[in-house]
């Protein structure tokens, strides 16, 4: 397939929309010009990325309507759909996917330019920085958010639990709240996340075979500021 399979439909899509449409026009792959409007900018590409977008942006000089169009059957349409769109949303950018077939190939405009007002998430940003003033310390790497290895502040509050406990032995999870100002501790120890507790009796929980043989290498990690 050639950027210049995804024309001849496009161009009929948009003729039947009452558009006059040339190609190559300057530094542009498609203009297209109804009336008085505005004219309608589309930047072809066979997948999407960096460079179209960037080909895009510098086109919002010339107008605000701007589209990238790539192959409806592009993979990495498919796969990152949402931030594709939420994307090129912020960018005030459109997009079309192109079916290529030079006599029935059809058009989908799954996005319009448009001015982008980000819809403020509280609750996300809550979560956000009630994890950053629980966590204590700076005990992760920048950049390594794949790295399963990750410190978090429940990761922190379940460490010093099994610290205590090696250090105390079985104790009920009211001690251990008590112990380490952790009014909450009890859900932790409860919930095992980590495979790290044991219940020894009612309410008393003690470290398991696998807590004793991870939580120390997590020491360390946990303490790094």
């Amino acid at each position: 397939m050639k950027e210049s399979d995804l024309y001849l439909p496009l161009k009929r899509f948009l003729e039947s929309q009452g558009y006059e449409v040339k190609s190559e026009v300057g530094a542009c792959d498609v203009v297209a010009v109804r009336g008085g409007e505005l004219p309608v900018v589309v930047e072809l590409k066979l997948s999407f990325n960096i460079d179209v977008v960037l080909q895009a942006v510098d086109r919002l000089s010339l107008t605000q309507k701007v589209y990238i169009g790539i192959p409806e059957s592009n993979r990495t349409a498919r796969k990152r759909h949402r931030h594709i769109k939420k994307l090129l949303k912020m960018l005030g950018l459109g997009l079309l996917l192109i079916s290529p077939d030079q006599d029935t190939g059809t058009v989908n405009a799954l996005l319009d330019p448009g001015e982008y007002r980000p819809r403020k998430s509280n609750f996300r940003q809550e979560r956000l920085l009630g994890e950053f003033v629980r966590r204590v310390g700076d005990p992760n790497l920048g950049g390594s958010v794949r790295n399963k290895a990750i410190v978090t502040a429940y990761r922190q509050r379940a460490v010093a639990i099994a610290q205590y406990l090696q250090d105390n032995g079985p104790s009920t999870a009211s001690s251990i709240s008590r112990a380490l100002a952790d009014p909450n501790a009890h859900r932790i120890v409860y919930k095992d996340v980590y495979g790290w507790f044991e219940r020894i009796s009612r309410g008393v929980y003690g470290l398991s075979p696998r807590g004793e043989g991870e939580f120390t290498r997590w020491l360390e990690k946990t303490n790094h500021k």
